[in-house]
């Protein structure tokens, strides 16, 4: 808008103010999406044509005052309120309106608070809280690529207290969403639970019994063989009736269907109380669990997911009881292993695709044997300094490793991405929930290895590595 005054002086153009500041902030907005004014005078310029320029325009926080004559053009900001102060003075509107803008500017001397367009609002409204209490209506000067523009505090401290809410909003419906999920998973987890007790129940009785049967069918059969000894001569009509009952293969193949019956039983038990494990998520405080219990379920629950042979191998070292949230953890296994089996999945996909089409013999390279792919669980204790470097603390360590080809450079910034705080907010990942548990709820330490990336060497024939470190005697208020 160009306007000019009685007097016959131009004025610049200044952008106009909307009545409402933008509704599409986010918590990534920076300063040049909010509203900036463009007006500046020469300090050569009278008073009077500042106030018709603050008269013009009434929402204008201030002028940006510029000198020709210097190196850097602008000299300073005259703001509205410091303006309206000097003329409301004895004798100020004849003082001031009449003389140069230079007068008034020598009495009204403020550094500007300069920022650059690009700065979040969050940051920006820091540092226009850390001004002077006398600072805090003075208008901020922005550089913006078209030049410098003026940033009224008061739309700055609105859009700030808006972004906080958006944020606080963000908060709460994650809070919300992550109740209503705990509470679905506890439900879900009483449901298991139960299921696996009614499975228990019938399945002790069946234990129990076959113990038994067991015995009494070795027993039948050392009675049979007696009577064999006592008889050599066997009538005609038993000799038949041996024959018709296969005798011999039934000797044979009972133990066999009997050890059978008690394998299956004993499969059914442990997948049961894997199951009573793995649903024990809703624990309020640590309690004692042995690691290896809830490695070994989440082992056997994984196995009807492994169409393909993919080899785990466990080595654990004699560990006591640590003090932990069992259901947790289980889950952290889970998302890990889970992770490293899909890995290996893709992997071996592609190694068979490759294999199919002989794309290493169309390129003039010899084709490689693919490995077997394989997981390994290992356990270990550790004995490390503190930080103070004075005294040692014990740790548990569990490491879940596989041999795939590791992760790539994009890979490796997006999980490391995920652990921030920021990205957990926006989207909390598998692993990035495994973090969390880890470190949070149990004051532990969670490792990602590579072979391609890492600031570690990986043991030979390792892609990817997870580690666990888990305190052995934790602060009895963690995780509260």
């Amino acid at each position: 808008m160009a306007y000019s005054n009685p007097l016959g002086y131009s004025l610049p153009p200044t952008d106009a103010l909307p009545d409402d500041l933008p509704l599409s902030l986010g918590l990534n907005s920076i300063v040049g999406e909010l509203p900036l004014h463009n007006a500046s005078l020469s300090i050569h310029q009278l008073g009077c044509e500042a106030a018709h320029l603050f008269e013009m325009e009434p929402n204008l926080p201030g002028i940006v005052l510029t000198d020709n004559d210097t190196q850097d053009s602008v000299v300073g900001v005259l703001s509205r309120q410091r303006f309206l102060e000097y003329l409301l003075r004895p004798k100020g509107t004849d003082l001031f309106l009449a003389q140069p803008l230079h007068v008034l500017y020598s009495y009204a001397r403020l550094q500007p608070l300069r920022l650059a367009y690009n700065i979040p609002i969050l940051k920006a409204a820091r540092k226009v809280l850390r001004r002077p209490i006398e600072h805090q209506g003075e208008p901020i000067l922005v550089t913006t690529l078209a030049g410098d523009r003026l940033l009224n505090p008061h739309d700055l401290n609105v859009a700030h207290w808006q972004i906080r809410g958006i944020e606080t909003q963000v908060r709460y419906e994650r809070a919300q969403a992550h109740m209503l999920q705990s509470e679905k998973m506890a439900a879900l987890g009483r449901l298991v639970d139960g299921v696996a007790h009614e499975i228990l129940d019938p399945l002790g009785f069946i234990w129990g019994n076959l113990t038994h049967v067991v015995n009494y069918s070795q027993q039948l059969l050392e009675l049979i063989a007696a009577y064999e000894a006592a008889l050599p001569e066997v009538p005609a009509d038993l000799l038949e009736l041996k024959e018709d009952l296969e005798l011999d293969y039934l000797k044979t193949d009972l133990p066999k269907t009997l050890r059978s019956i008690q394998g299956g039983a004993e499969r059914l038990k442990q997948l049961a109380s894997s199951l009573q494990n793995f649903c024990h998520i809703d624990e309020v405080y640590p309690k004692p669990a042995d690691l290896h219990d809830l490695l070994d379920s989440i082992v056997l629950l994984l196995k009807s997911r492994l169409t393909t042979r993919i080899e785990i191998r466990r080595e654990y070292t004699s560990l006591p009881p640590v003090p932990c949230y069992g259901g947790q953890l289980i889950q952290v296994f889970m998302n890990i292993l889970t992770n490293c089996v899909d890995a290996l999945l893709e992997h071996t996909i592609r190694q068979d695709l490759a294999a199919d089409f002989n794309v290493a013999v169309r390129e003039g390279r010899f084709f490689e044997v693919p490995e077997l792919p394989k997981i390994l669980i290992t356990t270990r204790l550790l004995e490390l300094p503190r930080e103070d470097g004075n005294t040692a603390q014990r740790w548990v360590s569990i490491t879940i490793a596989d041999n795939g080809p590791g992760l790539s450079a994009e890979a490796q910034a997006q999980v490391l991405n995920s652990f921030s705080i920021e990205r957990r907010m926006e989207k909390e990942t598998d692993l990035a929930m495994s973090y969390r548990i880890v470190t949070a709820k149990h004051g532990g330490k969670f490792f990602v290895r590579s072979r391609c990336f890492s600031d570690h060497e990986t043991a030979p024939g390792i892609g990817t590595e997870f580690e666990i470190r888990l305190p052995l005697y934790p602060p009895s208020d963690l995780g509260r």
